[in-house]
């Protein structure tokens, strides 16, 4: 039985990792932290387990095995740090940090302490991507030569635990940065998986357009960001995230290759559709992609499980995660510049 505390008790925790974790048989819910207490002490009610009044009093109880790190962005990487440095395997959510420096830190802790370090970047792993994935690979489409890809919804404050102007995604000093790490970051990793190619030079804009906090002054992070990427292997093509598609939630990605196109989650009906050079067309009926009103198991717990149980590394490790942090934090110094930034160590 693996013993697992969870660091931060807010939406993301009570909506995935913890009832994801309850429902493994493989896993024991064994403590809780959150820095409201009272949170934390509802769900050791309802799933059993331990309340502690810090962290650090999490991490220093031997017993525990693992941690989800589900705090706001600013926290990632020192509780990351902490817990691997007191002999915890982590599971950190996305953003993987609010630095670069820091998310390079927390790779390097892994590796001297040995312990897994594993990323919340869980859009590889649902269904249609998996067997667009598969259907790339086997050359359906032909080489990828150009790609759209695209997550908008209306914002975190209708979905955060505390639900209006005030979320800690609008604070600055809590999240750093707005829709392009909340969903830029999501879609900056899922391009790179289905095309096998990392992004190694970007243009970008992050804007603040509609987005406002109580004082009805417009918030102090990104509410759109749009980035050009240009792919190791020769592909192109534009990353758009958005919190102000005030409407249907737009989880797309389609993908224009040498033999055909491929569109993912673009169509209502179907979750992949494939139009050939040829005029054949191909659907495949995998599931709809989970949205903000329309929550479903993730997976992520479910992988990150048997990497404990069976002492294999994660795939999406943290430092599979730097190529997306990477190009994250390039377009953001595109923004700020105006410049095309490249990323050497993507190359």
């Amino acid at each position: 039985m693996i013993n697992v505390g969870i660091l931060g008790c807010g939406k993301i925790a009570q909506v995935r990792h913890i009832p994801e974790y309850a429902e493994n048989p493989d896993v024991k819910l064994a403590a809780f932290y959150n820095p409201s207490r009272k949170r934390a002490e509802e769900q050791a009610e309802k799933y059993g387990g331990k309340v502690y009044d810090t962290a650090e009093e999490l991490l220093a109880d031997k017993s525990i095995d693992a941690v989800s790190i589900c705090a706001a962005n600013y926290a990632h990487a020192e509780l990351s740090i902490k817990a691997m440095e007191a002999g915890k395997h982590v599971l950190c959510e996305k953003p993987m940090a609010t630095t670069l420096a820091d998310c390079e830190a927390m790779v390097e802790c892994a590796k001297r302490t040995g312990k897994f370090l594993m990323i919340g970047h869980n859009q590889r792993l649902a269904r249609a991507h998996v067997e667009a994935k598969r259907l790339i690979d086997q050359g359906l489409i032909g080489d990828i030569i150009s790609f759209r890809t695209t997550f908008g919804h209306g914002g975190p404050e209708t979905w955060a635990i505390n639900p209006g102007k005030n979320v800690w995604f609008f604070d600055k000093k809590k999240a750093a940065m707005g829709a392009m790490a909340d969903l830029g970051v999501h879609k900056t990793d899922l391009i790179q998986f289905l095309t096998g190619q990392r992004v190694v030079r970007t243009t970008a804009r992050l804007v603040t357009l509609d987005k406002r906090g109580e004082d009805g002054e417009l918030i102090g992070v990104d509410d759109n960001a749009v980035c050009i990427y240009e792919m190791s292997g020769g592909a192109f093509g534009t990353m758009t995230a958005s919190w102000t598609y005030y409407g249907a939630e737009d989880n797309s990605t389609v993908l224009y290759g040498t033999k055909g196109i491929m569109r993912i989650y673009d169509d209502p009906a179907h979750s992949i559709v494939v139009k050939l050079s040829d005029g054949e067309e191909q659907t495949y009926d995998v599931e709809q992609i989970q949205t903000n009103d329309n929550q479903t198991k993730s997976g992520v717990i479910d992988l990150w499980v048997d990497c404990l149980k069976n002492n294999t590394p994660p795939e999406i490790s943290g430092e599979s995660a730097l190529y997306a942090m990477r190009a994250v934090f390039a377009s953001i110094e595109s923004s700020q510049t105006g410049r095309v930034v490249e990323i050497e160590a993507n190359k």
